[in-house]
């Protein structure tokens, strides 16, 4: 049987869970052939037993996590029957789209295998244990530490694949570079939008505020949803990313449970709402009662003075 491996990489290297992937995928009798991102951890995931092939998968597209571009760049270079991925954010949406890719079934976060394929994994927040069958082809993200990593002593050959002659690839990061803002999960402060703003091309004014603070620019998953333009990098919510900046400014949001609880850590959070019932105002420290179209002008002015 073969398996890809997509590797989970952490800073110049591997991350461990990408031999507890490799040592999955020989537990249910498959011959692992592992993909390297940009390039990184190649050499060490060579090293890894069990491993058949490494491919170096490199060019322009992974100066900056794309989950779209990358998963594009990587399924074109090898088949196999099983895709094998961390189930992190970003190996979550590499896997998912790679398996929209090729038309074949996905099942997420399974914590253990066994020929067949069977998967097993929590379902309904872990209050409950789903085992199943899976025919290949399939794509499968595995939770960290479910799973024995496989040992050293490995000497897989490493091929390298150069992704930047790829028109469509190499577009889309043109474009990602170009609008390329602070990361919501790295940034100190944060301005986000909801479905409240009214349609993505009134997300122009959220980017004038976070240039002129140095925000990064989220939204929540109804906005997301709703508008393609607005990517599910921006997403700020437990199905996206959680938050922890020293002040978060939610704008036309309503403040559903899912969005709370990526962002009710702030350390201080304004929120602009039109509806005094909006729940985003129970964990709000300042709130303002007022349209995105009358509030956020007074902001900019006032963001002006100082």
């Amino acid at each position: 049987m073969d398996v890809t491996v997509i590797a989970e990489t952490s800073g110049d290297g591997l991350h461990p869970v990408t031999a507890q992937l490799v040592g999955a995928a020989a537990s249910i009798g498959g011959t692992p052939t592992v993909l390297c991102a940009g390039g990184t951890g190649a050499a060490e995931a060579a090293s890894i037993s069990g491993v058949a092939k490494v491919i170096s998968v490199v060019g322009d597209c992974f100066g900056t996590f794309d989950g779209a571009a990358w998963a594009e760049a990587l399924n074109s270079v090898t088949g196999g029957d099983v895709i094998i991925a961390a189930a992190s954010p970003s190996g979550r949406e590499i896997a998912a789209t790679m398996a929209a890719i090729r038309g074949i079934p996905i099942v997420q976060d399974a914590t253990d295998l066994a020929p067949g394929i069977s998967v097993t994994r929590p379902i309904y927040s872990g209050k409950a244990i789903e085992t199943s069958t899976i025919t290949t082809p399939c794509a499968i993200t595995l939770r960290a530490n479910a799973f024995d990593a496989a040992g050293k002593g490995g000497s897989a050959e490493v091929s390298t694949v150069n992704q930047s002659a790829d028109v469509a690839v190499a577009v889309r990061e043109a474009i990602a570079k170009a609008s390329e803002r602070l990361d919501v999960a790295e940034a100190d402060i944060i301005i986000s939008g909801g479905r409240g703003m009214g349609g993505p091309a009134n997300f122009s004014h959220l980017n004038e505020i976070a240039d002129m603070i140095g925000a990064a620019v989220g939204a929540s998953r109804a906005a997301v949803d709703t508008w393609e333009e607005i990517p599910h990098g921006m997403q700020v919510g437990q199905t996206g990313k959680t938050v922890t900046p020293s002040l978060y400014i939610a704008v036309g949001i309503s403040g559903a449970i899912q969005h709370l609880a990526g962002m009710r850590t702030s350390k201080y959070i304004v929120a602009i709402n039109k509806d005094p019932d909006a729940p985003i105002f129970s964990v709000a420290d300042y709130g303002i009662v007022a349209t995105w179209e009358a509030a956020l002008p007074a902001l900019k002015e006032e963001l002006g003075k100082l």
